[in-house]
């Protein structure tokens, strides 16, 4: 395996946890022998990258590695690369979309396209949403591991209620998901605001990971098949670009 490849593993393990981890667990997971993987950290502790809790017997993430993900944040790639795909949905839907990530059990609304003479949305860029009410939410919630998904939501305390409608259990939310991976695309029907409905897909990067969703947000009797089309394309056309694929 390339020296750089390693490197980026161990990153992106130690970037999944919730906190600094013993050497072994990043042997373990990432398959590296453990004279292999404590050289490999002690380089990337040198230049920044990881940090040595030695009190702890514990590596993590170093200011090097938060200094890559802040100049991420500056440089907004992905909504970058969303933005004329996302004016061209709108140009074909004749109808508000948005691109929105994951944040914890919010979604994070990161770009918003609005269709002229549409109804007011509350998706404003900024704005978060509790994801398992939201299109956008579900999208991505459905194409993440069922581990991960339980993480989030363990029992009925995570879940919050809006309009009085939505799941408001994990087995409520396994179905839900269930039910967004077999048709292909998430919805939503005046759970966030009564007389809206959105449709929403996941784009999906080179790990297969989804990092982000675009939905459609129109008035509960449009075309909802159409939409749909339209959405799982341009989602399609995103993850392409991540690529490279232009």
């Amino acid at each position: 395996m390339p020296a750089a490849e390693r490197t980026l593993r161990v990153l992106q393990f130690l970037a999944s946890q919730p906190q600094p981890v013993p050497l072994a667990r990043i042997t373990q997971a990432v398959d590296l022998p453990r004279s292999t993987a404590y050289h490999l950290l002690n380089a990337m502790v040198e230049h920044g990258f990881v940090v040595h809790l030695a009190d702890e017997r514990t590596y993590g993430l170093g200011v090097a590695a938060f200094e890559v993900g802040s100049g991420y944040s500056r440089q907004a790639p992905l909504q970058r690369m969303a933005r004329r795909p996302l004016a061209q949905l709108v140009e074909r839907t004749h109808q508000s979309a948005h691109l929105a990530v994951l944040h914890g059990r919010d979604v994070l609304y990161v770009l918003e396209e609005r269709a002229p003479r549409r109804p007011s949305l509350v998706t404003d860029v900024g704005v978060r949403l509790p994801a398992h009410l939201t299109a956008s939410g579900r999208a991505l919630l459905a194409a993440l591991p069922a581990s991960q998904v339980r993480a989030l939501y363990p029992d009925r305390a995570a879940f919050v209620d809006r309009h009085g409608t939505g799941p408001l259990s994990p087995t409520a939310l396994r179905g839900v998901l269930a039910e967004t991976r077999q048709r292909g695309h998430a919805t939503e029907d005046g759970e966030v605001t009564p007389g809206l409905a959105s449709v929403a897909v996941a784009v999906r990067d080179h790990n297969d990971h989804p990092v982000a969703s675009i939905a459609v947000t129109f008035e509960s009797d449009a075309d909802t098949a159409g939409i749909a089309d339209a959405v799982t394309a341009t989602a399609a056309t995103l993850g392409q670009r991540l690529l490279g694929r232009y």
